[in-house]
């Protein structure tokens, strides 16, 4: 038998992704990345596994078995998990044993968590991607969402040192959410009073979380914005990056996340690529607030934050 873990819960919702599959938007085929790549290139790091499959967890009350003596990690959103019945560090490494269970019973702060395997899981690129493309139902585990009794083989049990990242290089995922934008191309689309609340520091509008999101997009609730009178409410559909804020006839924002390459809304302002990181760990009922930056600023940042994940300070244990 291979190497192996079997899903005994899956939570909410659990699927096999990567850093995403680029090159394809052209074709109408969205990048399906793993929403929090911080979280993933730590994982890598920490395993010493680059370029592998992880799972992407929602939800506590998750488990697994281990059929084989490996290595794991778990990154992203702060839980309370265990191995058998030992606490687990957050984002470290530890070393499974064979018929060993891993159970998540808490998220204490964020949304989604990763769950790594040093030498990775044995499963196809499909388009040079691991990862999973729910809407059309391909890469992954036969293209859908882990359910309890799947099992997955390993490709290559590792056992490399254990490993611990620092706490101050955990990043904040706590209500309230601060979100960077840059200007989108329809931002002429609203008044300005409408858009000195919704990305000036003073006065600051708050949006709520609604509870309709999911990796394709983030509905808010507040303040609506309001078009200007000459304005259509809708655009021809045009192409979309992730983090752009769309904004649909009731003036309300929707962030777009990574399953959608284009869309009909007005496009008032895009999350900058260094916070799109935050966007995995919205909740239902979580604080929002968009903060306008330049787009000299927005290079900078991510600059600095494709620095330090190029640069982890692991330590040993």
């Amino acid at each position: 038998m291979d190497a192996a873990v079997t899903i005994r819960n899956p939570g909410l919702m659990t699927m096999i992704v990567d850093l995403g599959r680029n090159g394809y938007s052209d074709m109408g085929v969205p990048s399906s990345a793993a929403l929090d790549g911080y979280a993933c290139r730590a994982l890598a790091a920490l395993l010493d596994s680059p370029d592998t499959p992880v799972l992407e967890v929602t939800g506590p009350r998750f488990a697994l078995r281990f059929d084989a003596e490996v290595t794991c990690a778990i990154t992203g959103a702060r839980v309370k998990a265990f191995l058998d019945d030992v606490p687990l560090l957050p984002w470290a490494s530890f070393r499974a044993g064979r018929g060993s269970i891993l159970r998540v019973r808490e998220i204490t702060e964020g949304f989604r968590y990763y769950i790594g395997f040093a030498g990775g899981l044995k499963i196809d690129r499909v388009m040079g991607s691991y990862t999973t493309n729910l809407e059309c139902r391909f890469g992954g585990y036969e293209g859908r969402t882990l359910m309890g009794g799947d099992v997955m083989s390993l490709a290559a049990p590792g056992q490399p040192d254990i490993r611990i990242l620092p706490d101050h290089w955990i990043p904040p995922m706590a209500s309230p959410h601060r979100l960077r934008v840059i200007s989108g191309p329809e931002r002429d689309y609203f008044t300005s009073d409408s858009l000195a609340t919704f990305w000036d520091k003073d006065p600051q509008e708050l949006f709520s979380t609604s509870r309709h999101l999911n990796r394709t997009g983030i509905r808010m609730k507040g303040k609506p914005l309001l078009f200007r009178p000459e304005v259509q409410k809708s655009i021809i559909s045009e192409g979309i990056l992730p983090g752009t804020v769309q904004i649909p006839g009731d003036g309300l924002p929707i962030v777009m996340l990574y399953e959608r390459t284009i869309g009909g809304y007005a496009r008032v302002a895009t999350v900058i690529r260094a916070d799109r990181d935050r966007l995995a760990h919205l909740r239902p009922g979580d604080m929002v607030y968009f903060e306008r930056i330049t787009i000299e600023e927005a290079e900078a940042s991510w600059k600095e934050k494709k620095d330090r994940m190029e640069a982890f300070p692991l330590s040993g244990k």
